[in-house]
């Protein structure tokens, strides 16, 4: 029976107790817990926080332990996916390797479950699943890796990869991904008719890329929604990013909203500065499963991030406007349980049975501790310690 006890600790910035984790899930919360024969932690006051989600990566894309590249690109979605296909084949980029690196920074930070999109396309086939999945056995019982088959460079426009994802589904991906319908492929029925049908003849989730804004993009979640009441795949369809619900017209994002509520459609966003998003407020307010990620990073889209999702938290923050203390725990719940929720994830908190995966922060309140985003003292995984102040105990390749 593995037990670990954690001493001094405050749970959400609550008072000091102390935490029992027994096989992987929290079996005591309070003070004087007997110790004898069980492993002992003590936290020293820091704050204890459910473990970091990252809902949305892309773990076979990072440049981690390359030198700094140099971007250049265009700007359109296509001039980043084309110039991604070629760097990835002149570096021939091991997608098992970055995924290790990235998946450990993550680690160090506090992640310990992470959604991520790996590209299948007709250039590489599913060589970049194989690494991915190779990572996700690799660091069993370090973090919880779920993988989204992803067709980056399009579907309808490159013949071949609809069958590539069929095959990724049989190899062992976790949900099937779109991107753009309109936008990409122009061909938004063919689009989703096709992932659609694949993730319903493997019994699989979808999680779809949205980065169509405006009435474009609400055009686009009106054929998602269809499709989810006609084949009844309430709470399968999740939609990343959906910058049309950021929208100024109120009326149009709301009823996109309730609709997202009405049909359990999960919202996950990467909070860019650059770009309207989703009102976190609106969104929890309707009762939206609503999560988050790191997106990319330092990779060929853009040079910023760096895996930490408690600094994704302070970023959710600044982009929804949240100033008061009693505010801020909104952007880390949406960066902890309400990912894990996403990712249908029960007991992702710190309660009697939940997960025993936490992570000690510093700060005397957990504003402090989201906006300063210090070291880590303490990384847990279903009561394993696997990262102490800041660096992960399994070494980066």
């Amino acid at each position: 029976m593995n037990k670990l006890l954690i001493t001094n600790t405050r749970p959400m910035g609550k008072d000091l107790t102390d935490i029992l984790i027994v096989d992987g899930r929290i079996a005591a919360i309070g003070q004087n817990i007997a110790a004898e024969g069980i492993t002992v932690e003590d936290a020293g006051g820091h704050i204890a926080i459910p473990g970091l989600v990252d809902a949305h990566t892309h773990l076979d894309k990072s440049l981690l332990g390359y030198p700094w590249y140099v971007n250049e690109v265009g700007p359109r979605l296509i001039d980043k996916i084309d110039n991604e296909r070629q760097v990835k084949r002149d570096l021939g980029l091991d997608a098992h390797t970055q995924s290790m690196r990235q998946s450990l920074q993550s680690v160090g930070y506090g992640t310990t479950l992470i959604r991520t999109h790996v590209d299948i396309d007709t250039d590489q086939g599913l060589v970049a699943l194989e690494g991915v999945m190779e990572t996700r056995r690799q660091l069993a019982g370090i973090v919880e890796i779920e993988i989204v088959a992803f067709p980056q460079s399009g579907l309808m426009r490159r013949q071949g990869t609809a069958e590539l994802l069929d095959r990724a589904m049989a190899m062992g991906a976790d949900l099937v991904g779109g991107l753009d319908p309109c936008g990409m492929d122009k061909d938004p029925k063919g689009h989703l008719d096709t992932i659609f049908s694949i993730a319903q003849r493997h019994g699989k989730g979808i999680d779809i890329h949205l980065h169509e804004s405006g009435e474009l993009g609400a055009f686009s979640m009106e054929m998602i929604f269809e499709r989810v009441r006609a084949l009844g795949l309430q709470g399968k369809v999740a939609v990343s990013h959906a910058f049309c619900l950021g929208h100024p017209d109120w009326n149009m994002t709301q009823g996109l909203i309730d609709t997202c509520a009405e049909l359990d459609i999960p919202i996950l966003t990467t909070a860019p500065p650059s770009r309207e998003t989703p009102s976190l407020k609106r969104l929890l307010a309707a009762g939206v499963r609503f999560g988050a990620g790191v997106d990319g990073f330092r990779d060929t889209w853009g040079p910023y991030g760096n895996g930490d999702m408690l600094e994704r938290a302070m970023l959710l923050g600044m982009k929804n406007n949240l100033r008061r203390d009693d505010e801020l725990p909104l952007a880390l719940h949406v960066c902890t349980t309400g990912g894990a929720v996403v990712m249908e994830r029960t007991g992702h908190e710190i309660a009697l049975g939940g997960r025993g995966d936490i992570v000690l922060v510093e700060g005397e309140t957990l504003a402090e501790a989201i906006v300063t985003h210090a070291p880590r003292k303490l990384v847990v995984t279903a009561g394993n310690v696997v990262a102490r102040d800041g660096k992960s105990l399994r070494e980066r390749p």
